[in-house]
């Protein structure tokens, strides 16, 4: 069984920021890279950042110079600093192993304006 943990989601104000986590557990052989989502009630879940394990990022137009992902020990563990924060940025954040189809329960972000 597969398990992925975020967290580090809250309210904050714009401008401001935060730093998710997310923890990957459970019987994944290997992980080649970890990637965060975000979706907005309504709308599609969206690519927002990508790491291999390598260390080479990836992030979407609407977050770069903003948001910064890392990984932690053999890329079990990424974390999104996000930063310089908008109203445009809240979402339900969620983190994936690529190519995998496990998802978690996801950790919200407000913005307040």
């Amino acid at each position: 069984q597969v398990q992925l943990v975020e967290s580090g989601g809250g309210l904050v104000q714009a401008g401001g920021s935060l730093r998710l986590s997310c923890a990957v557990s459970g019987s994944i052989f290997v992980i080649n890279a970890m990637d965060w989502y975000r979706q907005a009630p309504g709308k599609q879940r969206e690519l927002v950042a990508g790491i291999t394990s390598d260390g080479s990022t990836n992030y979407a137009d609407s977050v770069k110079g903003r948001f910064t992902i890392s990984r932690g020990y053999a890329i079990r563990s990424v974390y999104l600093q996000m930063n310089s924060l908008k109203p445009e940025d809240p979402d339900v954040y969620y983190c994936r192993p690529r190519g995998y189809a496990y998802w978690g329960q996801g950790t919200q972000v407000t913005v307040s304006s």
